[in-house]
């Protein structure tokens, strides 16, 4: 069995992410800026990025 991977926002990187709706999983929404829709991110690196990318734009 494979391990689960972490989902991460793709419009902020936080791992706050949700499924709005369980059995409609292509439906996510992040609990830190409010994104709603069908895409998350598994990649870590990737999350870093965006995460601080996102931080300078809503520090400005």
């Amino acid at each position: 069995m494979k391990p689960l991977k972490r989902k991460y926002c793709p419009n902020c990187g936080s791992p706050n992410i949700k499924w709005v709706i369980p059995q409609m999983w292509s439906v996510w929404e992040c609990n830190e800026c409010g994104y709603t829709g069908p895409i998350v991110i598994e990649d870590e690196e990737l999350a870093e990025e965006i995460r601080k990318n996102y931080l300078k734009i809503v520090r400005k």
